[in-house]
């Protein structure tokens, strides 16, 4: 399972349905662009030392963004950027999700529902 990042967010700001839906799944795995987006939110050493304890715990695998990658992904942008309004990063993150045959888990499903070949699975908050 990918997970995107705002479920990652949710859990790291208490959200204990966030926190079961990662710890309940065996495989867990982030893109390197949700590990940026997560840093680059972190207020202090205190956060960022519990983002790496968080990660080396629940044995995350960080999957880095390589060229099969940026192909996917800039082709999605090619196909999708105008009609759907597709980021730059949820690109990434879905093509890492795609070419890893991951299943995306994510809150934000209108972001990614047009991609062919994706597989989904939505989070709720609750």
């Amino acid at each position: 399972m990918l997970f995107d990042t705002d479920v990652i967010i949710w859990h790291l700001r208490g959200n204990s349905h966030a926190g079961r839906s990662i710890q309940n799944t065996d495989s867990r795995a982030i893109s390197a662009i949700t590990y940026m987006e997560v840093v680059r939110g972190l207020r202090n050493k205190e956060e960022a030392r519990h983002w790496q304890a968080f990660l080396k715990n629940l044995e995350f695998q960080i999957l880095p963004v390589e060229e099969r990658i940026s192909a996917k992904a800039m082709f999605w942008m090619d196909e999708f950027s105008l009609s759907h309004t597709l980021q730059i990063p949820d690109a990434l993150i879905a093509a890492t999700a795609e070419i890893n045959g991951l299943i995306l888990m994510t809150g934000n499903v209108s972001d990614y529902r047009f991609l062919p070949g994706l597989n989904l699975k939505a989070f709720r908050a609750q």
